[in-house]
């Protein structure tokens, strides 16, 4: 008898995409599997394929639905790595050929919409199957779990994720390069005050203030690093089951210094995406002197430390080069300064550092749970940010394709039966969580 094969289609083959696509050609004789991966970029696609007997790559136009609907048509599984504004489109195709979904991003209230028809479709959206929102998800839950299957009072919960520089590729002074995608960087935290609960007690902390309040998390052979709050943590609180939790905190994490010097250019203003300007004829001096007052120097001395000083000058806010774009927003022309100066060279290790804080009660004695992961990468192209986002969703595959998880619908991985198998599928990886107990 022919042994059936199946085509898992990937749209999008951008830098978070190349242990996704090696793990899947990797597999593909032993899941009997065609990878046909999609790109606005040939090359790129090609790039990751490496020509594997397995694997086709084609070209498209993501505004070109007609292309797309032909190849989700002919997928048996549809993997989106597109921007996560695209995903309930390529979503409603799936729904009309009848697909599997698998995307690494947070599920919107437009997928969620699709959840009954796709129940009764008999198709897997799975999403938030990245790093994070994904391993965290696993991570979490797998410990929430456990903790209330020993009658455990979970009274704090701190979830905090970063995609960094190793040690050894660390040579700026801003302890920090671009990992993923770098207008998101430029833009973190610019979408709304952050809210979460401290102590019993709601807390808003709008964007100006973002980077100045932060907590210190330690991790062990690492040192410290520096958190600030997620826009809205609240959502955790149903999602995890965590209803009247006294702490709920999710957030971001940064080496230190890096907060407190980016804190001065979301004050100053240099961070708006909203006010379009021309820039033509203009250096990098006079754009900096464009959001300070007239006595820039006084006002500087009085309001900035040397150290952010530093930091900020080897950013080149006072260079006398040309801004490099004639027209945009000062958010544009900053993460152009970034994208040049923090700049992943071909062999600099990325890393990516994920902290889960549990402050719990059992039997009359409290205790705070540290559970942590750090995952360095090989170079600029297999990257930290690559595995962890690409591995879950490579890893779920076969269980989709092969029917092993009943669930339907709109889906994100916090059940045991979807979790524990891939956490111990990456723990094989590398991707593993140590833990510390203390008595508080």
């Amino acid at each position: 008898m022919e042994e059936t094969w199946r085509k898992v289609v990937i749209l999008g083959a951008g830098r978070s995409s190349a242990h996704l696509i090696q793990h899947l050609l990797d597999h593909a004789d032993a899941w009997k599997i065609h990878v046909r991966v999609g790109d606005g970029q040939l090359k790129v696609a090609e790039e990751k394929t490496k020509g594997n007997k397995h694997s086709s790559v084609f070209q498209f136009d993501a505004k070109d639905e007609l292309h797309l609907d032909r190849e989700i048509a002919q997928s048996d599984l549809v993997i989106s790595m597109l921007p996560a504004f695209m995903h309930p489109m390529v979503a409603r195709m799936c729904l009309k050929h009848f697909k599997h979904l698998i995307t690494p991003s947070y599920v919107s209230p437009e997928m969620r919409e699709m959840h009954e028809e796709a129940q009764a479709k008999g198709l897997i959206f799975l999403n938030e199957m990245g790093v994070d929102p994904g391993i965290d998800h696993m991570s979490a839950m797998q410990i929430i779990h456990e903790l209330r299957s020993k009658g455990a009072d979970i009274t704090g919960f701190y979830s905090l994720c970063g995609g960094l520089i190793a040690p050894s590729s660390d040579n700026n002074p801003w302890h920090y390069k671009i990992t993923w995608n770098p207008r998101n960087v430029v833009l973190a935290g610019s979408g709304g005050s952050a809210h979460f609960r401290e102590s019993g007690r709601e807390k808003l902390v709008p964007y100006h203030r973002l980077f100045e309040e932060l907590i210190q998390v330690e991790i062990p052979g690492y040192g410290l690093f520096d958190g600030y709050a997620n826009r809205d943590s609240m959502a955790y609180e149903s999602l995890y089951a965590l209803q009247g939790i006294p702490t709920l905190y999710r957030g971001t994490l940064r080496k230190q210094d890096y907060c407190q010097a980016w804190d001065v250019l979301v004050k100053w203003g240099m961070t708006d995406d909203q006010k379009v300007m021309d820039w033509n004829g203009m250096s990098i001096m006079d754009f900096t002197q464009t959001f300070l007052p007239e006595n820039a120097a006084d006002y500087i001395q009085r309001t900035v430390s040397k150290d952010k000083l530093f930091l900020l000058q080897w950013l080149g806010l006072w260079d006398v080069t040309p801004v490099p774009i004639d027209r945009g927003t000062p958010a544009e022309v900053i993460q152009r300064l970034v994208e040049e100066r923090w700049e992943l060279a071909p062999n600099d290790r990325d890393m990516l550092v994920m902290c889960h804080l549990f402050d719990y009660s059992l039997d009359g004695k409290k205790y705070r749970l540290q559970s942590h992961m750090v995952m360095e990468g090989q170079d600029a192209f297999y990257t930290a940010m690559s595995a962890t986002v690409g591995l879950p969703m490579a890893m779920a595959v076969p269980y989709i394709l092969n029917g092993v998880w009943k669930d339907t619908g709109v889906l994100i991985p916090t059940l045991p039966h979807i979790y524990q198998p891939l956490l111990q599928e990456l723990k094989e990886k590398g991707i593993q969580f140590h833990e510390q107990l203390t008595e508080r």
